[in-house]
């Protein structure tokens, strides 16, 4: 496994990815390719990586500093390819993330939504250390919950 900078040229095979994951809605898909390619253009405001297994793109993250914030970053999205879950690259990915903005940031922030098939995901965040501090009712949709999770890093 390969950590490297996202590229304009992932483009397509993160489309690919993040759709086959199965959990996001059709209007959430242009939000994570407009975050990636900010990311892929080295956008100020964002930051990333790509996971790589043998010359394929098998998982990507984006995070970035809360504006208004001082020392709070969010991770934007983080996404695995579906046919390598369980394979560590999620957590690859996230160590990467902490290890960047680490002397950087003091908290992270994760949102993520509430849904029974979210269960997984959100079990994810709370088995690296990630803990659920606000729920916001019907946030994404009628019955769709967003769980915020947050993480401090030390200083």
């Amino acid at each position: 496994m390969q950590l490297r900078p996202l590229r304009a040229a992932d483009r397509f095979r993160v489309d690919t990815i993040t759709r086959g994951v199965g959990l996001f809605r059709d209007d959430e898909i242009p939000v994570a390719l407009e975050v990636f390619e900010a990311t892929a253009a080295a956008n100020d405001s964002y930051e990333g990586v790509a996971a790589e297994a043998d010359g394929v793109l098998v998982g990507w993250a984006s995070w970035g500093p809360r504006a208004g914030t001082l020392g709070t970053w969010d991770l934007y999205w983080i996404v695995v390819d579906p046919s390598r879950h369980g394979d560590g690259i999620g957590s690859l990915l996230l160590a990467e993330m902490e290890r960047r903005v680490t002397g950087r940031a003091r908290l992270i922030v994760v949102e993520t939504a509430g849904r029974p098939d979210y269960l997984s995901t959100r079990k994810f965040y709370e088995r690296r250390g990630y803990h659920a501090v606000a729920t916001i009712p019907d946030f994404y949709a009628p019955g769709d919950d967003q769980v915020t999770f947050l993480k401090v890093l030390p200083r």
